[in-house]
């Protein structure tokens, strides 16, 4: 049985559908994450679940027990949020003491588990510190170490690292990841950052418009996305409206605007006639220099119109002679390396029958 169950739940706000019959479960000890745009309904749900809001229809229920009528207090569930919500004038062990200080917790089991707390979180040398003499990272740890604190069933984070600069973004990436293994605690995290939710989660729920679009592993969110949105919001792609020429066993011939016709790999159930969009990676492409002969199945001649080096990748963006554009991204064989194409070069775009997919919405 899931520890989190959240059954057709629906919450409107006047004439505003914020969450639109969204149902999922949880298993226990797994990282969920609740992706999408901002106000996508997200944050709505994570508060339904916490009990600081109700559905207008539908139930929240944890160990198969519906929770509608408990108050936020008395579930087994804490809520860590982007602003920390630390006490400002209270040391980092009055911080964390707090929960168990308003359960009535005897002293020597609150300094032991603030002791235990601190020590999960890596702050044992900063319990008498206050939270203005903490980094942000610090601070981040100091309000886990909170919610941890009284060993909740259930640990929701709304947009926790949001306030990090990117470097310490990616730092307590890895903290989280190894403080929920350690804990075993279930959370789940509620995010915009597909980076952060393809790195930390067991399984991602994507949300768009109060719905739940695509519930899947990070891999096959990526690889296998069941419409534009999803494949759109995850990751870069290049995503262009075709209509299907034949489908065969192995792979299908797609007419694909702007591009003309193209090989792409066979999925069940198509006609000839239909029409959908055709997705690439630009790390699924090559990219080839002008006179190159052609290797692959599918080609397209552009000319280069910009490139982004970030280390160890470069990304080259095409303008194709049909105007549309066309992003590659090629790894640099060393730092610093010579570039494929130069801005304004002529290029090809080349890439195998097997890569891309066909999407019906």
């Amino acid at each position: 049985m899931s520890l989190l169950e959240v059954r057709g739940v629906t919450r409107r706000f006047g004439s505003l559908v914020a969450v639109d019959d969204v149902s999922f479960s949880v298993g226990a000890g797994a990282f969920f994450k609740l992706l999408g745009p901002s106000g996508c309904g997200k944050t709505v749900l994570l508060r339904m679940i916490a009990g600081f809001d109700l559905p207008d229809g539908g139930a929240v229920l944890l160990d198969g027990r519906d929770l509608a009528g408990t108050p936020p207090e008395r579930r087994p569930i804490h809520t860590v949020f982007q602003s920390y919500a630390l006490f400002p004038h209270m040391t980092v062990a009055a911080n964390i003491a707090f929960p168990l200080q308003m359960a009535g917790r005897p002293r020597e089991e609150v300094e032991r588990r603030v002791a235990e707390a601190l020590d999960q979180v890596h702050l044992s040398d900063k319990a008498r510190r206050y939270p203005h003499q903490l980094s942000g990272g610090q601070r981040q740890r100091v309000a886990l170490a909170r919610g941890l604190v009284n060993r909740p069933r259930l640990l929701l984070l709304d947009e926790p690292l949001g306030a990090l600069d990117a470097k310490l973004r990616v730092q307590m990436q890895y903290e989280l990841m190894s403080l929920q293994r350690d804990v075993g605690i279930t959370f789940v995290f509620v995010t915009h950052a597909q980076d952060e939710a393809l790195s930390l989660s067991h399984r991602i729920a994507v949300m768009n418009a109060g719905r739940v679009e695509q519930i899947d592993e990070p891999a096959r969110l990526y690889g296998y996305p069941h419409n534009r949105f999803v494949a759109g919001f995850i990751g870069s792609i290049n995503l262009f409206d075709c209509e299907v020429l034949e489908a065969g066993d192995a792979t299908m011939r797609l007419r694909v605007d702007r591009l003309g016709e193209v090989q792409a790999p066979a999925r069940a159930g198509l006609r000839a006639g239909q029409r959908g969009a055709f997705a690439i990676r630009p790390e699924q492409v090559h990219l080839a220099a002008p006179g190159e002969p052609r290797r692959r199945a599918n080609r397209v001649e552009g000319r280069a119109r910009e490139f982004l080096y970030v280390g160890e990748v470069t990304t080259y963006v095409l303008e194709l002679e049909c105007g549309a554009t066309f992003s590659a991204l090629l790894p640099n064989a060393a730092p610093g390396s010579a570039r494929a194409v130069g801005a304004g070069e002529p290029a090809a775009i080349e890439w195998d029958a097997d890569c891309g997919l066909f999407l019906e919405q």
